[in-house]
Order: C-alpha cells, then structure tokens, then sequence
C-alpha cells in the first residue's frame, strides 16, 4: 500500500512538473502574444500620427495655394480694370481730339466763308 501511495505521489509530482512546463510555455507564449499586440498597437499609433500630420500638411498647403490663387485672381482683376480704364481714357482723348479737330474745321470752313462773302460783296 506504501508502494501505491508513493507511486500516487510520484505520479502527481511528475504530472506537476509536467503542468508547471506546460503553463510556463503558455505563460510565454501568451507573453509573446502581448508584446506582439503592444508593437501591432505602437505601428498602428505611430501610422495614424503620420497619417493625420500629412493630412495637415496637405490642408495647410491646400489653404496656401487657394490664397495664391486668391492673390493672383485679384492681381488679374485689378489690371483688367486699369486696363479698362486706360482704354477708357484713350477713347475720351480720341473723342476729344475729333471733337476738337471737328469744330476747328467748321470755324476754319466758316472763317473761309465769311472771308468769301466778304470779297463777294466788295465786288
């Protein structure tokens, strides 16, 4: 019987070592598991920060290219603007010369005239 209970004791010893690897390799194991997870969330981390800082940077160099365009939109305006002043000028000046050069004809014809009829009547 002495036999028996020492062989049952052995047993259970021998099961215990047994189960203590068994658990130490699942303990490991369920650690390599975690540090796995731990550098899958760090990469994940690491990637939505790079993600969001170019997003940034694309929208900060969206703003910038939408304010040159801004820039150079009023640039274009103000010079069609000045262009259509200029032109503008240049037409009153062009009216104001005709105009000028039409009334210096009709008193150099009517001097003329009056030059004409004044010879016919001392005739």
């Amino acid at each position: 019987m002495m036999k028996k209970i020492t062989l049952s004791i052995a047993l259970i010893v021998v099961l215990g070592a047994i189960s203590c690897r068994e658990t130490k390799k699942e303990m490991d194991k369920a650690g390599d598991q975690i540090e796995n997870a731990a550098e899958v969330t760090k990469d994940a981390v690491n990637e939505a920060a790079n993600a969001t800082e170019n997003a940034v940077n694309e929208a900060v160099d969206g703003v910038k290219d939408a304010a040159g365009e801004a820039v150079d939109d009023a640039k274009n305006v103000a010079g069609d603007a000045v262009d259509s002043v200029k032109e503008a000028a240049g037409d009153a000046v062009d009216s104001a010369k005709g105009t000028a050069t039409d009334a210096a004809k009709a008193t150099e014809e009517k001097a003329k005239d009056l030059v004409k009829d004044a010879k016919d009547a001392l005739k």
